[in-house]
């Protein structure tokens, strides 16, 4: 096999590595003005936790989710259903996050922010705690709401990532 082949039960993953590190992260809010992340167990998120070690096993939630950012929501169906489940506040799905914003309750509104990740230097790591650096680069999924009939739909908020 020369250096350009990709092994049959490789994916198009295996193709291309990406240089940047884009993040999806999840919010939730009881009044679409003050905002809480959703926290994985695997994916990076909070600027201070230490990325896991988690070879050999392969978190398949926090995997799919890198696989999402790099396109956009429309290309992925299946985040806006993550969304909805968050918004029902799912037993199993909540299950496979390390935080879920609230008391236990499911948030009325759900948001998705596409951000750009960075390892931080051992300076700053030393100085602050912090093992990430994100910029903003907008919004993923703009703020959702179940509907009375349980829709999931667009809510109607002032835009402010």
């Amino acid at each position: 096999m020369s250096r350009g082949d990709v092994p049959p039960n490789c994916s198009a993953s295996c193709r291309v590595m990406t240089t940047t590190r884009h993040e999806i992260v999840f919010e939730g809010s009881d009044d679409g003005t003050k905002w809480e992340e959703y926290e994985f167990r695997y994916k990076p998120g909070d600027l201070r936790r230490r990325p896991p070690w988690v070879a050999p096993h392969q978190p398949r939630l926090d995997w799919q989710m890198w696989f999402a950012a790099l396109s956009d929501a429309a290309s992925d169906r299946w985040v806006v259903a993550l969304a909805r489940r968050l918004l029902e506040g799912s037993p199993d799905v909540v299950g496979l996050l390390a935080h879920a914003p609230g008391d236990g309750r499911p948030p009325r509104y759900v948001r998705a922010l596409l951000y750009d990740y960075r390892f931080t230097n051992r300076a700053t790591l030393a100085s602050t705690g912090r093992w990430w650096s994100r910029q903003l680069l907008g919004p993923y999924l703009p703020p959702l709401v179940l509907d009375q009939a349980g829709a999931i739909r667009r809510a109607d908020l002032p835009s402010n990532p």
